[in-house]
């Protein structure tokens, strides 16, 4: 009673201002207005779901409100997504539905075989659950100045940011000539079919991979591209699994691409046979040649860690000495004190690491 009592009508800048911070430190007033509202804070982004609903039954899209600590995202980026589950924290990225500029916040989160966190919100997400907004990234967006012709191409759950992409102009206002095809396995996994049917000025095609009725038939190639008559100067967006971005770039190069799936690694057939050393936790492991992370799990240790594929950066940690080599780059990186991604690194030699 007495925080909502202190805060209740009180304008943001009071709130944040180095007097209030003083009378209720040393945890500042965002630790008290929290224990109100989990939202309630300036300094960490967080949101609170809502409105959920199902547009497949093998999806859940929610609505998210942001507080005021959120500084927003560009149409096509992801947000690092952060949930509770069994007392931990979980991060994954997710790509915004919604247009560029939105007060709300739309995710559509595909549900995935084995997939913790999206099983989780597929199951258990409701109106009122409060989740964590880490950070915006991502280039996979639209440049400033727009070009009158654009295809989109989605497969899947990446459908999302392309989503996002086509709500932007479609708010914009703009004369453009936009075609939109979204491969899905059946028209009942098909993620915003209703709203695209309905969209007057946009041509629509679907193509169904393990079932009929579609506009288009089989997997993207030189016969759909025909049908979409894309040329030179045609703006193409494409985001989904690995294969239809391939096969698109194979007949578009100059498509801008983007997809989720985790990359396969080259691990390499030796370990270094250096001494990992987890110093925070005074843990010595003889590197087995597998990522960071793995190793570090597999001592025992739980460090946070996301989307597992180099995207989401929740993983990163300090390497205080040695060398590692980055699984998709290639780079091998010797420079003591500095930041890692133990999700997509391994040791080249002895490795002292902050964790």
């Amino acid at each position: 009673m007495f925080t909502q009592t202190l805060t209740r009508g009180w304008p943001s800048r009071v709130l944040r201002s180095p007097l209030v911070d003083l009378l209720t430190g040393p945890h500042g007033v965002d630790r008290y207005t929290e224990l109100v509202e989990p939202t309630w804070t300036d300094r960490d982004p967080r949101a609170k779901v809502i409105a959920v609903r199902r547009q497949t039954p093998r999806s859940v899209t929610l609505t998210l409100e942001p507080n005021q600590a959120f500084t927003g995202f560009r149409a096509g980026q992801h947000i690092n997504l952060t949930v509770e589950i069994d007392g931990r924290r979980r991060t994954r990225p997710y790509s915004p539905a919604s247009a560029e500029g939105s007060p709300f916040i739309e995710l559509t989160i595909g549900h995935h075989d084995g997939g913790l966190v999206s099983t989780y919100l597929n199951k258990h997400a409701r109106p009122g659950m409060v989740v964590g907004l880490d950070s915006v990234g991502g280039d996979f967006v639209m440049p400033a100045t727009r070009s009158r012709r654009i295809l989109f191409v989605s497969g899947g759950s990446g459908i999302t940011p392309v989503m996002s992409m086509l709500r932007t102009l479609r708010a914009e206002g703009a004369d453009r000539e936009i075609t939109f095809i979204h491969y899905a396995r059946s028209r009942e996994e098909a993620c915003y079919a209703a709203e695209l049917e309905k969209m007057a000025g946009v041509r629509v095609l679907h193509g169904y991979t393990r079932g009929g009725g579609g506009d288009l038939v089989g997997h993207f190639d030189a016969e759909h591209l025909a049908i979409v008559d894309a040329d030179d100067d045609t703006d193409v967006y494409v985001c989904g699994p690995p294969a239809l971005v391939d096969a698109v770039r194979a007949h578009l190069p100059g498509a801008k691409s983007e997809s989720f799936v985790p990359p396969v690694f080259t691990v390499p057939a030796e370990s270094s046979g250096g001494r990992v050393a987890f110093t925070d936790t005074a843990v010595d492991v003889v590197d087995d040649g597998r990522p960071l992370l793995e190793q570090a799990e597999a001592a025992g240790l739980a460090p946070e860690s996301g989307c597992r594929m180099g995207i989401c950066h929740s993983c990163t940690r300090r390497k205080t000495r040695g060398a590692v080599r980055n699984l998709i780059t290639g780079a091998v990186s010797t420079t003591d004190e500095e930041d890692v991604q133990i999700c997509v690194s391994v040791p080249v030699g002895d490795v002292d690491l902050a964790l």
